[in-house]
């Protein structure tokens, strides 16, 4: 049966927990120079509706590491853009690439391909899960703090695309999520509840982050919400992690951020670039985790 990656909950706790330990083990590896072309004369497809620098880099790297090859379809050069119906489409590529890597809008739309394709569709992001950016999250944790069982995480800001990933993490890993969002900005309550004890919504972003082990963000406006920008700048004042917040956090508490960030906005440029934060660790992370999961689905 085909495997696809679509959300967290397509793997099992103790998968995820080996994608981690290989993309761990895939650093080292690289780090060292040593050759690991592992998926020599695979190809990838990567069909992007939504703009992109690290997942795209991160894949097409990846995959090349890996020995095999990339391409890169926008909308607008498949017949998707003229017409074409979607499942023509995933019935079509998926016959002559070995993975399909798909960054689009409507989450249905992602599952309705992966219905009808012969190979593994990988979720790049939608509107509803960001799971690739979390398989990066856990092994950022893992390597600087070991195991995230037990720990607690605090989200603050928009419960978006990214923020329920966060909770089928909690789920799947076995850590507490505190999500602290403006009124009408929370998660989607199906998935919330999903998640029984491990995700909760709390009051606000100070009773979120006090004690915890990590501090989570994202920007306030994701990908077409640009138009609610100054709305949601109104909506989310008060919720920029700042110094103020991190030093009410467990004393080794860390930073992450899916990025881009906007600093000054949700994040203080000071905790950013400060020596708590492991966002860079964290996107270069994105390269390691989806090069684990490539070879999962494919090898």
């Amino acid at each position: 049966m085909t495997r696809h990656f679509l959300s967290l909950m397509d793997c099992t706790p103790k998968e995820l927990r080996m994608l981690v330990e290989r993309a761990v083990t895939l650093k080292a590896i690289l780090r060292r120079r040593e050759p690991h072309e592992y998926l020599r004369g695979s190809s990838l497809a990567l069909i992007f509706e939504k703009s992109s620098t690290r997942t795209r880099v991160s894949f097409e790297a990846g995959i090349t590491q890996l020995g095999g090859n990339s391409m890169f379809l926008a909308p607008a050069e498949l017949q998707l853009g003229r017409g074409e119906p979607l499942e023509d489409t995933a019935r079509v590529i998926s016959r002559m690439v070995d993975a399909i890597v798909i960054r689009t809008h409507e989450h249905a739309k992602l599952v309705a391909f992966a219905a009808h394709s012969r190979v593994p569709v990988i979720n790049a992001l939608t509107d509803r899960f960001h799971p690739c950016q979390l398989l990066a999250d856990m092994q950022t944790y893992f390597e600087h703090r070991g195991d995230i069982a037990g720990r607690t995480v605090a989200w603050i800001g928009d419960g978006n695309n990214v923020c329920q990933s966060w909770i089928n993490a909690a789920r799947q890993f076995g850590f507490t999520l505190r999500i602290a969002t403006p009124a009408g900005y929370g998660p989607d309550p199906e998935i919330l509840s999903a998640a029984g004890d491990a995700a909760r919504p709390v009051a606000s972003p100070q009773e979120a982050a006090t004690g915890a082990d990590l501090v989570v963000t994202d920007t306030w406006a994701s990908m077409g919400q640009e138009a609610e920008k100054e709305v949601r700048a109104r909506a989310f004042q008060g919720f920029c992690v700042d110094s103020r917040l991190m030093e009410i956090a467990a004393p080794d508490a860390l930073f992450m951020h899916c990025l881009p960030a906007y600093r000054g906005v949700e994040v203080a440029s000071d905790v950013i670039d400060g020596p708590r934060s492991v966002v860079w660790d964290e996107a270069e992370n994105r390269l390691h985790a989806q090069k684990a999961l490539l070879e999962f689905l494919l090898a």
